[in-house]
This record gives structure tokens, C-alpha cells and sequence, in this order.
């Protein structure tokens, strides 16, 4: 799984973090997660020459090459929703499965927009110029009331420290004007990967008509509505665990249709071996639950090593799992 980046992201410190920890804790206990930093924020370049919408998919691009994983499932959540639809648009054959939280395709001054739309969103600039960042307690109700008004104090502590940790106030700016502006609707009925979409039903930051627009538009979709204030959904919440019980509902239901697309150069026994990798079987297991000689088993491993160009079992099984197999003896993939 790849999850793109945003700009409230730190890939060490979020291990850290209230609100990021738990989460990245479950989606690691089956996934394979590729994270990154995006531009001009966390540990990358803190001071980017471009930093525009094409910049950030192109980034996306980069960290999918370099993951080696020939198809993966594809997370967006909040302003990487954007960047992963326009992803999964230009690559079908790269995303197994694309699940998308907090979405929208078109940003507030994306097409002729409403002179209080203008108004409202250089307001918000304006107060990430003299806010972000610092321990002003008129920017801190501001944003705490859009992106986590349901919360604890530990999480308001953690939305001060996060600021100054992730990104500068200029940088934010930069990234906030570009995603107004981002419009990538006409793509939505392009994409032909197994989608996933949900919204909080009441989420202040991202309309819950955007989330639904974007499932509507993307062919065959599900659309999931998860019962909550918040843009950022914690631990605490129902909702949370609704997110991730989703995830693995998703990811195993398409899985077949994805495993089917994924290894058309295996044979129908092969596959079924191959699950039994990935569920966390060894050889002798292998053959009992097959009927097969401990031999024949070794022989399916090693043409499926050969056919996939996976040296060892290891990557075999973070291929099979992107792709949705093993998902039967697995918590949440």
C-alpha cells in the first residue's frame, strides 16, 4: 500500500504523534505501507523551487518506482485524494486498489467561483501567514474547529507541535493555492480501479457532497459515509475503526478481481498456493491444505518465484498482499 502524502505529515514523527500513531500501528500490522514526506514538507526540501499539483503527482510517480511494486493499493486521504485520483487516472495498470478519504476533485476556486468563495479562501490564507505555527489561540480554534472539533487537549498540543514539525506557513500557502485551484473531475469516469471512497458525514474542511460527487463519478465506486465531526478521525471515535474495518472489507471483497488482473501468468493452482503464502502457510501446511506432496508444493513455489521475478518468499508475499490476496487469515488486509 502507498499512501500519498499531505502536508500535515512527518514520516518520523508521526510514529509520535495522538493522531497519526494508532493509525499507522493497524495499517501496518498487514500492510506493506509506503510513506513519504511531500514536497516542502517533513524531512524533504524545505524550500522547493516548484511546488505546484503536477509537482505533487509527479512525486507520487517517484515513490512508486522506487517502491518496485508492480501493483499496490492506493490510500488518498484529504488533499492526497486529488493527487491519487489523477494518479490512478495516468496508471490503471499501477493501482490495484484505490481508497480515498476526505475527497474532492475540483478545489473552492477551481471554476468561477463565488465572490465569498474568493473572500473565504484568502481569509484562510491570510491567517496560516500570521498564525501557522505559533501558539496563537484565535489561529488554533480556527483550524481545530475544522479539522478535529471532536478532540482531547492531547490532540490540540499535538496540532501546534505538528505545525511547526511538518511545513512553514509559507509553504503551506503555496500548497493551499494550489489545491484551490486543482480540478481533476474529468478524470473520475477514467478510472477502472476498484474504488473505495468515504467522508465523515459532517466534516467542516471537505464538503460531504464533494465525497460523494467523487464516488458517483468514478464507475462503480462504493461510497461508505462514516458517522462524524471530524476531517481528521481519531482513535477515539467510532468512525476510526469504521475507516479501517472498511479498508480490509474493501481489499478483501475486490481482492480476487484484483489477484486475477495481478497474475494472469500463473496457473489457477499457482494462485491458489500463492494465497496460501500470503495467509502465512509454510510448505508442509501448504500441501496438507492443498492435497499435495511437500515436492509439488516446492515445485508451484518456484515457478511462481520464476513467473513473478520475486526472489524469495518474503516479496512474494508483500506482491500477493498488495494484491489482495491472503486476505482470509488477515485482520485487515
Amino acid at each position: 500500500m502507498i499512501e500519498v502524502a499531505t502536508w500535515l505529515n512527518h514520516v518520523e514523527y508521526d510514529w509520535k504523534s495522538p493522531i497519526w500513531q494508532a493509525r499507522l500501528a493497524e495499517l501496518t500490522k498487514s500492510y506493506t505501507l509506503t510513506r513519504y514526506d511531500g514536497r516542502g514538507c517533513g524531512l524533504s526540501d524545505p524550500n522547493p523551487e516548484h511546488l505546484t499539483f503536477d509537482d505533487l503527482v509527479a512525486d507520487l510517480e517517484a515513490v512508486a518506482d522506487a517502491s518496485g511494486l508492480k501493483r499496490f493499493i492506493l490510500l488518498g486521504c484529504c488533499q492526497g485524494a486529488p493527487v491519487a485520483i489523477a494518479y490512478a487516472a495516468r496508471h490503471p495498470e499501477r493501482v490495484s486498489h484505490l481508497i480515498l478519504y476526505g475527497a474532492y476533485a475540483r478545489g473552492k476556486l477551481a471554476h468561477d467561483p463565488a465572490p465569498h468563495d474568493v473572500d473565504e479562501a484568502e481569509t484562510m490564507l491570510k491567517l496560516v501567514e500570521l498564525g501557522w505555527g505559533r501558539d496563537n489561540p484565535v489561529f488554533r480554534q480556527v483550524f481545530s474547529s475544522l479539522l478535529i472539533p471532536d478532540s482531547r487537549p492531547e490532540h490540540y498540543n499535538w496540532f501546534m507541535d505538528m505545525q511547526r514539525m511538518t511545513v512553514s506557513p509559507q509553504n503551506v500557502v503555496r500548497l493551499m493555492r494550489a489545491h484551490n485551484v486543482v480540478d481533476v473531475g474529468a478524470v473520475l469516469p477514467d478510472i477502472c480501479s476498484p474504488t473505495l471512497v468515504m467522508h465523515a458525514k459532517n466534516d467542516r474542511r471537505v464538503p460531504f457532497a464533494d465525497g460523494h460527487l467523487v464516488a458517483h463519478s468514478i464507475p462503480n465506486a462504493e461510497f461508505v459515509p462514516l458517522d462524524s465531526n471530524n476531517h481528521l478521525l481519531l482513535a477515539h471515535q467510532p468512525a476510526w475503526r469504521q475507516f479501517l474495518d472498511e479498508i480490509a472489507r474493501f481489499v478483501a471483497d475486490r481482492g480476487t478481481e484484483a489477484a486475477d488482473t495481478e497474475f494472469l501468468e500463473l496457473t489457477a493452482r499457482e494462485r491458489e498456493v500463492l494465497d496460501l503464502i500470503a495467509r502465512g502457510l509454510d510448505n508442509p501446511q501448504i500441501a496438507t491444505s492443498l492435497t499435495l506432496s511437500e515436492k509439488t508444493v516446492r515445485n508451484h513455489i518456484n515457478s511462481i518465484f520464476s513467473k513473478l521475478g520475486t526472489p524469495n518468499r518474503a516479496q512474494a508475499i508483500v506482491r500477493a498482499r498488495e494484491a489482495g490476496l491472503g486476505s482470509r487469515n488477515l485482520t485487515t488486509d
